[in-house]
């Protein structure tokens, strides 16, 4: 990656959001660790614990098109800097709740609502920011780096929550969490600007060559500002919303339940466990990376169709494959295995999602990835709660057979997926194809 070569604003400031995607999914992680504790002292079963689980993802997708917004509005330093402080309030808030409180179950899931509406704001002004920043050749691998900080901050976090849950209590891991993101966030707001043209460390060169890309797209571009309704009812970002719902629902699986499954299920031990559970976002992180890369290659070398949408097409059939074999091996260690490929394979489509928006809506880019990721998280809210009441009914293995066949499904969505079109008004609202020479 141009990027990574050399020293460059854009590449500080896209390692920045690696590092801000991390404390936001380390935050997600902690409550699946310390569920089992929380549970206990709650006094309440798998499926209410779900309805934890669900309450970040439902403020997590109703905040999305709002947090785009909010970024294309007021640009991506302030937005992002305010909303890793309200991370860090309620990840505060969460560790305060205990059983001796009236109703506690239902102010858990009103604070785990609140940090999720905080967090909707993350990925739409990240992708804001790819839209000012990072030339369209670039675009997948700097996505490729920001969702690597998914699996970075998912995996790497587990074991030192486990430790801190297991000395210290289950609130002390959110204590951490708090901590560790108004950090980050202070970090971002002193180091990041909105725009190229404001940051005093952008050289001549590097100015040039991000101003060229944003020279290109005005020129094959939009006659005006994209709309709501362009935005939502628009081909591509409809077969993407959907596919990222799927993506969303299979993603949530690990995050929310494949520690206690590996527990309950698998009979793994807490040292153990730690540490398989640490490989599926593991594998996330490497394959985020390597997905956005190859993206970039196949793009340049045999278009953006083929970069774009074939790498998801096939990434997201591999997944289907590890899925629905992985959960009926019967060693706990390689079905463990297995299913953490499902995990990468997933993530190696991920850039594609961000990529693709990013091209299609230019300086609207905010809102129209809020819009797509909001399906995503949707996917993630129904899972969460779907899951463990499939598993009651049916077993764990149709659990797993059920969210294999979403990520099938999602694969063939990006059929319908007409990639890095800087489409007109007209043609964004019914989704016709500009002439092949303007890609």
């Amino acid at each position: 990656m141009v990027v990574m070569r050399r020293y460059t604003v854009r590449g500080l400031l896209i390692f920045w959001l690696f590092v801000l995607s991390a404390v936001a999914y380390m935050d997600r992680t902690n409550i699946a660790i310390a569920g089992a504790a929380i549970r206990d002292e709650l006094g309440i079963d798998n499926i209410h614990l779900g309805w934890v689980f669900s309450a970040f993802l439902v403020g997590y997708a109703a905040f999305q098109v709002a947090g785009g917004w909010l970024a294309c509005r007021y640009g991506p330093r302030w937005v992002l800097a305010m909303s890793v402080l309200w991370w860090g309030v309620f990840s505060a808030g969460t560790a305060m709740v205990h059983a001796g409180l009236g109703h506690a179950l239902l102010l858990l899931i009103l604070i785990r609502t609140a940090l999720g509406a905080g967090e909707a704001v993350m990925y739409p002004a990240g992708n804001q920011f790819v839209a000012q920043w990072i030339p369209v050749a670039e675009r997948g691998r700097a996505n490729g780096w920001i969702f690597a900080g998914v699996g970075a901050g998912a995996g790497l976090s587990i074991p030192v929550l486990t430790w801190i849950v297991s000395r210290h209590g289950w609130r002390a891991s959110f204590w951490f969490s708090a901590v560790v993101g108004v950090l980050a966030g202070l970090g971002w707001f002193l180091l990041a600007r909105d725009r190229p043209e404001e940051h005093a460390l952008v050289s001549r060169e590097e100015l040039e060559l991000i101003q060229a890309t944003r020279m290109t797209e005005a020129a094959r571009g939009t006659d005006g500002p994209v709309s709501w309704r362009q935005a939502i009812f628009n081909r591509s970002i409809m077969a993407m919303t959907l596919s990222y719902f799927m993506f969303g629902y299979v993603a949530w699986i690990f995050f929310s339940w494949f520690y206690l499954y590996l527990a309950q299920v698998r009979g793994m031990k807490l040292q153990s466990n730690a540490v398989f559970s640490m490989i599926p976002f593991l594998a996330m992180t490497v394959c985020c990376l390597a997905g956005g890369s190859i993206s970039d290659w196949i793009a340049m070398k045999y278009g953006l169709r083929a970069g774009r949408c074939g790498i998801a097409v096939v990434a997201m059939a591999l997944t289907a494959v590890f899925l629905a074999v992985g959960v009926h091996v019967r060693g706990p260690y390689m079905a463990s295995l297995i299913l953490a490929g499902g995990a990468g394979a997933l993530y190696l489509s991920q850039s594609s999602f961000w990529a693709v928006t990013a091209d299609l809506a230019g300086e609207r880019s905010g809102v129209v990835s809020g819009v797509m990721n909001m399906g995503g998280q949707i996917g993630g809210a129904v899972t969460a709660s779907l899951t463990p009441y499939l598993a009651a009914r049916l077993g764990w293995s149709a659990a797993f057979d059920f969210a294999a066949a979403f990520a099938a499904v999602g694969g063939v969505l990006w059929l319908f997926v007409e990639p890095g079109r800087v489409q007109t008004a007209r043609t964004l609202l019914v989704g016709t194809a500009e002439p092949a020479g303007r890609e």
